[in-house]
């Protein structure tokens, strides 16, 4: 079925379904469906905008009676594209799906729809005192539900850990419509299987969020930010592996490399000692008196492996300049390389430094500039080759260095993904890593959740 083909059939059951003013089927309505950070472009046959579980719900039973593929879909701020249509079919947008259902302060959780934007909850909460750690750089913009189809995390996690470990239950509908509660109310639970973890990071591939009930955390009373400069990567790096390696870890660890600090000082950027070659921010946490006694005790840590510099923001102000170092640099290479190829490998903290080390050979030995950065304190490193449409040549030498890259995480004991998901864009890659049972077992599991295999086709798992 071509883009221009949607059935009257298929049509007049989604209309059924959600009415015709949330059925987008204009080519102009749909391509702005058609894309996410990714850079990629798909353009789905239809676009349905339900505003509650009953129309997902007509929804999925109208596409899974057709044998249409239905693609859930966030806010599209991912980066692998998960929520594209590559293999046409209809995107379903959660988008309306916005509701804060509660929010339960002794029970220290919420119940939300999965179009409720990561942001605006973090809003509601600190009303109360408490909020969900899971902190991407999208929070502005990002979704609950695009959250949880990708596992997405951010800086928090190196306290706090990721996006499974703050979720208690789901509700969804499987693949025909129908519902299904997994999880609930409470902390501890070991009845049966955890389904709840297994859908949590599948990608929109086995079944349909509609609401979720989120574990909260108290907020924390005061926060204060260390920047520290080193002469180089590697000494850097043993700093992450000296403050992860003993003490209380910090509340964020975040590394800026030499290509990013050259690629901020050209654009304006204040990042610390001129001389610097590679960036630690670091945050902790806690209540106002010991949040000063934590600070003095890792800067101490810090200056152990000899920085340049290491300096405690005297205030939050001084906090938001520091760190705006770092939130520039995603929009700074998509403004001077829109078509990068943005990868989120993971290593054991302790092979950070093997790591940073094999990038800036692969570097050299490709041609390919290389900028990285990211969550060092647990080894979640954003790694972006700068690539050139324009350049052919360039464009093979990024696809040579990629494959380099990939090799290097898992020979240091690596994974390939750390929050950004699979997606198209790895979803070639994965055999690599997997044990081949454990794939086929992966792709058994989506067919008993989707028999018809009309949920998110084409992602995770490679193509036969």
């Amino acid at each position: 079925m071509a883009d221009s083909e949607l059935s009257s059939a298929l049509r007049e059951g989604l209309i059924r379904a959600v009415g015709p003013e949330r059925l987008l089927t204009g080519a102009a309505q749909r391509e702005a469906y058609a894309w996410d950070n990714s850079g990629r472009r798909f353009l789905p046959w239809a676009v349905a905008l339900p505003e509650s579980r009953e129309q997902v719900a007509g929804v999925l039973r109208v596409c899974h009676e057709a044998g249409v593929p239905v693609v859930p879909r966030g806010a599209g701020t991912g980066c692998v594209g998960g929520g594209l249509a590559v293999q046409g079919g209809v995107i379903l947008s959660t988008q309306r799906l916005n509701r804060i259902v509660a929010i339960e302060p002794g029970d220290r959780l919420a119940v939300v729809e999965p179009g409720v934007v990561n942001g605006v909850l973090r809003e509601r909460l600190a009303a109360h005192g408490l909020f969900w750690p899971p902190d991407p750089s999208s929070a502005r913009s990002c979704t609950i539900g695009g959250n949880l189809a990708m596992c997405s995390a951010g800086p928090n996690a190196v306290r706090y850990g990721v996006t499974r470990h703050w979720v208690l239950g789901l509700e969804v509908l499987l693949a025909d419509g129908s519902p299904m509660r997994v999880g609930g109310y409470t902390t501890k639970g070991v009845v049966g299987y955890d389904l709840t973890q297994l859908l949590i990071g599948s990608e929109g591939t086995l079944a349909v969020l509609v609401e979720a009930i989120l574990k909260l955390a108290p907020l924390p009373e005061a926060r204060r930010t260390l920047r520290a400069t080193f002469r180089d990567m590697e000494s850097a790096a043993r700093a992450v592996a000296g403050v992860m390696g003993r003490g209380e870890p910090p509340s964020a660890l975040e590394f800026l490399d030499p290509a990013s600090l050259e690629l901020l000082r050209g654009n304006g950027g204040g990042v610390g000692h001129p001389e610097g070659q590679a960036l630690l921010l670091v945050e902790v946490e806690g209540d106002a008196v010991e949040v000063d006694r934590k600070a003095c005790a890792l800067r101490e840590r810090l200056l152990a492996f000899d920085p340049l510099e290491a300096v405690v923001a005297g205030d939050e102000a001084e906090s938001k300049r520091i760190w705006s170092a770092r939130y520039a640099l995603s929009p700074t290479l998509t403004r001077i390389a829109p078509r990068r190829i943005n990868e989120d490998v993971v290593v054991p903290v302790t092979r950070l430094a093997e790591l940073v080390a094999g990038l800036q050979r692969i570097a050299r030995a490709t041609e390919v500039p290389i900028v990285s950065f990211g969550h060092a304190g647990n080894g979640n490193i954003h790694v972006n080759l700068l690539t050139d449409p324009a350049d052919p040549a360039r464009q093979v030498r990024a696809a040579q260095a990629l494959e380099q890259v990939f090799d290097l995480v898992l020979q240091l004991n690596g994974t390939l993904s750390g929050e950004h998901g699979v997606g198209i864009m790895k979803r070639d890659f994965i055999p690599r890593e997997l044990d081949p049972r454990s794939l086929v077992l992966q792709q058994a599991i989506k067919g008993i959740f989707d028999p018809r295999g009309i949920l998110n086709p084409g992602k995770i798992f490679p193509m036969s």
